[in-house]
């Protein structure tokens, strides 16, 4: 009992080291500075707090360190206490009355006038934890670190060369002239490769015709509708069940409608007038309110719906505009334009969805009534091949690749399940998306490997002579690029000319090759370029090079461009200075006392 009672008191012990009751009171030091166990606790607990409010769900403290949370904590305490150092040794701090004047600002400390209030600013700092001495220490520390980092950041400019060069990067401009050449433009058509060349085509091109990772899989399925035959619906729940959806069954005569609202009933009276007298039509009145005809369509609607115009719009035909009528909204013309019969349909002839439906549900509780039993006959050793001749199970193999999707590779949990199955994998139960059951079991892994050449003998064929055709039509455009520098025509040449403008180096030209772009902006004015493609060649010419303009739109991205770039120069000076400082520093961490506030943790 003495030994439990020492024990428990050591316990206490290391729990009172996290909350300040006990001896340890930093978890190390950084220069002359101390890293107190509850600033680190209390920083810890608020990165948690804030992923918890992020993300919605909670935070186990096993799960932040395992993210690094508890070590990014660590490393940010320990470099403000480098700085805190660093400013120590510079002399730099703030007066009193640059202190007090930070207090006075700090809105939970001030009361409902927005006056200072002694008695809020020392209830702040109680539920907080913290002392007035202890608080107004780290407000000097922070603005003094404020200082420091304002002293090497302060006046860092980027050289503008480097902001012009993005900005040309970014935003110059180019013109061009472009056609494509495909195999309707060869001046001879490819002839019939032979044997041989498909072969040495096949052996240097073999990385084009490789067949994925395969798996050899052996499965049994157990799906919903295999039991189907297996269950019955009983009468009283297809009662049941007709009764529940009586409204989808018995469904009255609704009509499609359409309302015209007018502000008062002297209004709707001049707009039914003009309907008679005048001549005018429904649409013509919706026109003159300036609405279309989508603002006063009401869709289909039953007679109830209408309230007290339904019995008149009811028992108008179709095409009618009758009204005026009250509505909620005010007076108003309705116009009929479709009928939909009422639906009744009997109790007979709704018995074979509902069969169907019901049978359906049944048959997925039945499978999952059977799938322990199966997984027990599994683990039993009874082999798939066994399972299948003995059940009702249906038994079949697949060749699996990671782009299979036909057969019961539609289901995403076998996919899944087959990625992951290796040969060491016992078959075992699986649930299906649909209710249904599987178990797999792998018999032979192909790595990947090179498409026998008999069985890619088509893929290689078209790939030749695609090859060829680019090559022919390669050979072909080098003879027109000598013809169309300058200003020379692409129709004179014979080929069609689509003429490009204003495109940056981010445009995307629909169906050139990838780095038809990037080849533009590599040419000079009057360059000509012939690009291969997937069976096509393209022609390119490079007309005009713009410049982004020194003002306007262009001007204040340069001047953005120039302002982030100056601010990313300056944090990563004071990131090389602050990494130097904790160098300098040199901190020591206590293991002990941080596995202390670790502890106390959930």
């Amino acid at each position: 009992m003495w030994i439990l009672m020492g024990l428990l008191i050591l316990g206490l012990g290391g729990f009172g080291a996290v909350n300040l009751s006990g001896n340890l009171r930093t978890i190390g030091t950084v220069g002359d500075k101390s890293i107190p166990v509850d600033a680190y606790a209390r920083q810890l607990q608020n990165e948690i707090r804030a992923i918890e409010q992020q993300t919605g769900e909670s935070l186990p403290f096993a799960r932040a360190q395992e993210i690094g949370l508890d070590r990014a904590v660590l490393q940010r305490l320990v470099r403000n206490r480098a700085l805190d150092h660093e400013t120590s040794q510079l002399g730099l701090s703030i007066g009193d009355e640059a202190l007090r004047e930070d207090i006075l600002d700090i809105p939970a400390f001030q009361g409902v006038d927005g006056s200072f209030d002694r008695e809020a600013y020392r209830f702040a700092l109680q539920q907080g934890g913290m002392s007035e001495a202890d608080f107004e220490t780290s407000l000097r520390e922070e603005a003094a670190r404020t200082l420091l980092q304002r002293a090497v950041t302060s006046g860092v400019v980027m050289p503008a060369a480097y902001a012009d060069t993005l900005m040309t990067f970014i935003a110059q401009e180019r013109g061009f002239t472009w056609s494509v050449l495909d195999s309707a433009d060869l001046a001879e058509p490819v002839a019939e490769p032979t044997e041989d060349q498909l072969r040495e085509y096949y052996d240097s091109h073999q990385d084009a015709f490789m067949l994925p990772l395969t798996k050899k899989i052996t499965y049994v399925w157990l799906s919903p509708d295999d039991m189907l035959d297996e269950v019955e619906a009983p009468e009283e729940e297809l009662r049941r069940a007709y009764d529940d959806r009586a409204a989808e069954f018995q469904q009255p005569e609704r009509r499609l409608v359409e309302r015209l609202v007018f502000a008062d009933q002297e209004a709707a009276d001049r707009a039914a007038a003009a309907l008679k007298v005048d001549g005018t039509t429904f649409n013509a009145l919706v026109d003159e309110r300036g609405l279309e005809l989508s603002d006063v369509d009401m869709g289909d609607v039953g007679r109830l719906e209408l309230d007290a115009a339904g019995e008149a719009v009811f028992g108008a035909e179709v095409g009618d505009v009758v009204g005026p009528l009250p509505s909620p909204l005010g007076p108003a013309l309705f116009r009929v334009n479709g009928v939909l019969p009422a639906q009744n349909t009997s109790f007979e002839d709704a018995r074979p969805a509902l069969e169907a439906e019901l049978a359906a549900s049944r048959a997925v509780r039945a499978v999952e009534a059977r799938a322990q039993e199966l997984d027990d006959q599994l683990a039993g050793g009874v082999t798939l091949e066994q399972l299948a001749e003995e059940t009702n199970l249906t038994l079949g193999t697949i060749d699996w690749t990671p782009e299979s999707t036909e057969g019961i590779a539609a289901y995403t949990a076998f996919r899944d399940a087959a990625a992951d199955l290796t040969s060491d994998d016992f078959p075992r139960i699986a649930q299906l998306d649909d209710g249904g059951v599987f178990a797999m079991r792998l018999d032979e892994r192909l790595e990947e490997r090179p498409e026998p050449f008999e069985q890619a003998r088509d893929d290689v064929q078209a790939a030749w002579v695609a090859q060829q055709t680019v090559d022919q039509l390669t050979a072909q455009a080098t003879d027109l690029v000598q013809s169309l520098g300058g200003t020379a025509s692409f129709e004179e040449a014979g080929l069609d000319a689509m003429i490009e403008e204003n495109q940056t180096r981010r445009a995307f030209i629909q169906d050139t090759p990838d780095n038809f772009m990037e080849t533009v902006f590599e040419m000079s004015p009057g360059d000509v370029s012939v690009l291969p493609g997937d069976g096509q060649v393209f022609i390119v010419r490079l007309d005009s090079i713009e410049d982004p303009e020194a003002d306007g739109e262009s001007a204040a991205l340069r001047d953005q461009l120039s302002e982030q770039l100056d601010q990313n120069l300056a944090q990563d000076l004071y990131a090389v200075f602050a990494n130097d400082v904790v160098r300098r520093a040199g901190p020591e961490v206590d293991q002990r006392a941080l596995q202390a506030v670790h502890v106390n943790f959930p």
